[in-house]
């Protein structure tokens, strides 16, 4: 059964959007591929922060996702791989939902927004780099017709992690 999915809007993160991805990614299940524990809310404002400097920059970022009431149930977005191993030099989309939120398609819908913003801004390709027994993201990959592209361990874990790759 194919329905539709639910309304979002994505936005710049704010200051006040720090406090509430605090709030909504305080759950074990939102954080298992996270570092398994719920982040500071120091964490959260230094990302806020290097996100909007990331738009500012490039026109795209890791966007606070609304839902139809404007309640910040998540982020979605690209910026460029963080990391000095993987894919160095590569923009990765990504995206984190409040538990309560999952299931209902908001990730699949602002996933797709964020390829269409990054398609304008001139990114000519994306990365998605998800642990492998992370099974909601990876389905989420392949509703947005990305394909596996490379199959790693990760340094700091040792997990094994699966790279997928959108031309756009």
């Amino acid at each position: 059964m194919n329905r539709a999915l639910p309304a979002v809007r994505l936005r710049v993160p704010t200051d006040e959007d720090a406090v509430a991805w605090h709030r909504t990614f305080d759950h074990p299940d939102v954080m298992e591929f996270h570092g398994g524990r719920s982040a500071e809310l120091s964490v959260y404002e230094e990302l806020t922060a290097r996100q909007r400097r990331h738009d500012a920059e490039r026109g795209f970022c890791l966007w606070t996702m609304l839902d139809a009431s404007d309640r910040v149930i998540g982020f979605t977005g690209a910026q460029p791989w963080p990391q000095d191993w993987g894919p160095k030099g590569e923009i990765e989309i990504g995206w984190r939902l409040g538990r309560e939120f999952w299931g209902q398609g908001y990730v699949t819908a602002a996933a797709g927004l964020t390829l269409e913003r990054v398609r304008a801004a001139g990114v000519p390709s994306v990365v998605a780099m998800v642990l492998a027994r992370n099974t909601r993201s990876i389905a989420v990959t392949r509703r947005l017709g990305m394909s596996l592209a490379e199959v790693f361990t990760t340094p700091s874990r040792e997990e094994e992690g699966h790279c997928y790759r959108l031309v756009l």
